[in-house]
């Protein structure tokens, strides 16, 4: 198999090791503290539980959209569009008969 020398592709894999790495961390310390299935549904049937798991996944994707949307403004005017290339004709166009 091809060794990746990209930086990006490394990038993402110290990223996916990281968040594996916290994924478990979490799972043991949550074992390690004795959070069952059950308190974990009577946490979830209490309102400002359900408001937040609705609203901070919301709240994150509406400042990911701003920094987008600031990101394009700052980086300043939209490059020049490329000419539309005229169409190629076809050997199945109309009007044209084979012999």
């Amino acid at each position: 198999m091809h060794t990746s020398s990209s930086p990006r592709r490394r990038k993402f894999g110290l990223v996916a090791v990281l968040g594996t790495l916290a994924i478990g961390l979490g799972s043991a310390a949550a074992l390690i503290a004795g959070v069952s299935p059950a308190q974990a549904a009577n946490f979830a049937n209490q309102p400002d539980t359900q408001v937040a798991v609705f609203m901070v996944p919301l709240t994150l994707l509406v400042l990911v959209l701003l920094f987008e949307v600031a990101r394009f403004v700052w980086r300043g005017t939209l490059p020049a569009q490329a000419p539309a290339r005229p169409a190629r004709p076809t050997n199945w166009s109309r009007g044209k008969m084979r012999d």
